[in-house]
């Protein structure tokens, strides 16, 4: 079996038509990597202009506010990449002279650049013949060629890894690498692939026996973690409280309302009574306005469960005032919030209990 003969006579009618792949520039290819880690290509490509028309070199991207970066990222989520790009851009200034490497090696030390990111922009924008093995790949390679090793392992990494290299052809290593990352999306997809007219149909070990649903192999996931988050949107006057979220956690950096996490889920009852022992409340008259029902909010290996309460106070105590920033209730979307967050912003409570003009 001609592999790559195979898969580039596929490629040459359903290849699709992406910007970034309109581009050997190094740093846009970057972006795009980044931007594709945890996010799917059709939302993607919105952020993918926005980004590089607001910052449209490393040096731009370096010398930025962490703040601006963070509001043109908001709404991708998984924020880590947004400061991981910023963090690898001034890397890239100070320690490359603002060039990225061209080497896969290489690459892997900048900061955010993990094998697959690194492998793409190295085949993509230099030529450099090797492999980029995300989930595509994994599930190509072990239906065709029957592996049964969990791709979630450390075997199964390398011996992937090392299939996929000895595919690769040393001329075209990026157009390889694009064509398997479309043919995982269009044709071998996880659900429902399209076996019949499968140009692989006659060597594909999965499609022969009748396993294309057990493989890929992975091990056995656990259960998502279940954190329970209590926002307090306060009111005083026209205005509100925030802070910046400064722990090595989900959001870093980004703005939220006072925020209590607890255990477990809380009745009514026992959240008014919780609010009564609150530091930042203390000393107030508080009116509450509207507490939501907990609003679930999906990431990859936790699950949260947000209830948002509304209030106001009379006289906000020396907490609120010193340790949170004070601003008009109409400033808050300028601020980069969490998706969460920013969604609830325009549910029907908010803008009847929280609005600017109430």
């Amino acid at each position: 079996m001609d592999f790559s003969s195979i898969l580039f006579k596929w490629y040459s009618t359903k290849a699709r038509d992406l910007p970034w792949r309109n581009t050997i520039n190094p740093y846009h290819i970057w972006v795009s990597e980044v931007i594709l880690q945890q996010t799917r290509v059709v939302q993607g490509i919105s952020y993918y202009y926005r980004f590089i028309e607001r910052f449209p070199s490393i040096q731009s991207l370096a010398d930025a506010d962490i703040d601006d970066v963070m509001k043109v990222w908001q709404g991708l989520g998984y924020y880590t990449r947004a400061r991981n790009l910023k963090a690898g851009a001034i890397q890239v200034m100070e320690q490359y002279n603002g060039n990225l490497p061209k080497s896969y090696k290489e690459l892997q030390r900048i900061k955010g650049l993990g094998a697959y990111s690194a492998a793409a922009i190295a085949s993509f924008a230099f030529g450099e013949a090797v492999a980029a093995v995300d989930g595509n790949v994994y599930r190509i390679l072990s239906r065709i060629f029957g592996i049964f090793t969990p791709i979630d392992s450390s075997t199964g990494k390398k011996d992937f890894f090392a299939l996929a290299n000895e595919l690769i052809p040393k001329n075209e290593p990026g157009r390889f690498n694009q064509a398997l990352i479309d043919f995982g999306a269009l044709q071998c997809t996880p659900k429902s692939p399209g076996c019949t007219d499968c140009p692989f149909a006659d060597y594909c070990y999965a499609y022969k026996n009748n396993l294309i649903v057990a493989l890929p192999v992975k091990s056995k996931k656990k259960p998502p973690v279940e954190r329970f988050f209590y926002y307090f949107m306060i009111k005083h006057k026209g205005h509100t409280f925030i802070k910046r979220r400064q722990e090595k956690d989900i959001w870093h950096s980004l703005y939220e309302f006072p925020m209590v996490e607890t255990g477990a889920k809380l009745g009514h009852d026992q959240l008014l009574e919780r609010m009564d022992s609150l530091n930042f409340l203390s000393g107030s008259t508080v009116n509450v306005l509207s507490i939501s029902q907990p609003i679930r909010h999906l990431l990859s290996h936790r699950t949260i469960w947000a209830t948002f309460i509304i209030l106001e106070v009379d006289n906000p105590n020396y907490i609120l005032t010193e340790e949170y920033v004070r601003i008009p209730i109409g400033g808050v979307s300028d601020y980069s919030l969490p998706r969460l967050i920013d969604i609830y912003m325009a549910a029907e409570p908010v803008i009847k209990y929280f609005s600017s003009k109430k």
